[in-house]
């Protein structure tokens, strides 16, 4: 039996190639084009699985379906999905998890690096001719000593702990949902409360999802509470922060810089302030936007797929409806 499996996404031709290659045989991938509503709607009418990931997926275009038994999530993040339209229509909606853990880890050091040694900035000098050797050593640090604040420790949290340890980095965390003792030791990392977190990192790391609980919160009071010459890293979402009151502390010297994956509204704007500064050091989303990890997502989804048409239970990790 065929199954036909929509992808939402406008994505390059080398990434299609990958999923054709590791989609099953009996899956007819069809593959999004723009994300123009009537497109959209063309594409999930007769689709019994879809995959968004940066498309949305609000109850207008869920009304278009005839067939769908699952929305799965490239990536884990569901905040651009109507979830509880989702679940008014039975429908199941599942996410990948942890498929994206390593490469937005590290792109989150990455980002580190790139504020501390001011990469942006001097690769731009040099283009033009400069040699600001001298300016580095008064303006550049590095990981080595500091102490690394990871705000949300699930899967992403967790491999960015374990990366930073070859930094010799203090690393402290932040999570509800405390970590077991053992994780803890093997990680060597310790839980602390977020606001003693904020106030004392040399990094402050965002790996949330946005909810009702975290939109907006590293507000202004939060970041103006944060460590005299701290840097800001957000890899997940840009409801997370306030980036107004980001920008006047990058701005006013009040922090050393930010790196920044994530931003609301996505796209930037092109005249938005956060472009302004060369501190602050920006990526269009694409911590999890790597060649090479694409077929281990594609092949999450669509085994979770499979086992939905096969009648079978999916990892309660990956199931949010």
């Amino acid at each position: 039996m065929k199954y036909e499996i929509s992808c939402l996404d406008t994505w390059p031709d080398k990434v299609k190639e990958v999923l054709l290659e590791c989609a099953p045989r009996e899956f007819n991938l069809r593959f999004a084009e723009s994300y123009e509503f009537e497109h959209q709607a063309e594409l999930v009418r007769n689709a019994d699985a879809i995959l968004p990931g940066f498309a949305r997926v609000t109850e207008e275009l869920l009304q278009q379906t005839k067939r769908l038994k699952i929305v799965h999530k490239w990536g884990i993040g569901v905040d651009r999905i109507d979830v509880a339209a989702v679940h008014r229509r039975g429908i199941l909606l599942a996410i990948t998890s942890g498929a994206n853990a390593h490469p937005v880890a590290e792109l989150a050091i990455a980002l580190m690096l790139a504020v501390y040694r001011r990469i942006y900035y001097n690769n731009v000098m040099m283009r033009l001719g400069k040699w600001p050797k001298d300016e580095m050593r008064e303006t550049c640090f590095q990981l080595y000593g500091k102490k690394i604040g990871i705000v949300g420790f699930g899967n992403i949290g967790r491999k960015l702990a374990m990366k930073l340890r070859g930094f010799e980095a203090d690393i402290v965390y932040f999570d509800p949902a405390r970590a077991s003792p053992e994780v803890e030791q093997s990680l060597d990392v310790r839980w602390c409360e977020l606001d003693e977190l904020i106030e004392t990192c040399d990094i402050v790391s965002l790996h949330l999802p946005v909810n009702e609980k975290t939109r907006g919160m590293l507000d202004a009071k939060k970041i103006a509470s944060m460590k005299q010459g701290a840097m800001l890293i957000n890899t997940a979402r840009g409801e997370l922060i306030d980036e107004d009151a980001l920008f006047k502390a990058v701005r006013d010297r009040h922090l050393l810089g930010a790196g920044l994956d994530a931003f609301d509204p996505e796209p930037v704007a092109r005249g938005s302030q956060l472009l302004a500064l060369n501190e602050i050091v920006v990526i269009p989303h694409g911590g999890g936007g790597v060649l090479d990890n694409v077929a281990n997502v594609g092949r999450h989804a669509f085994g979770n797929m499979q086992k939905v048409f096969e009648g079978k239970s999916i990892d309660p990790s990956d199931l949010i409806v």
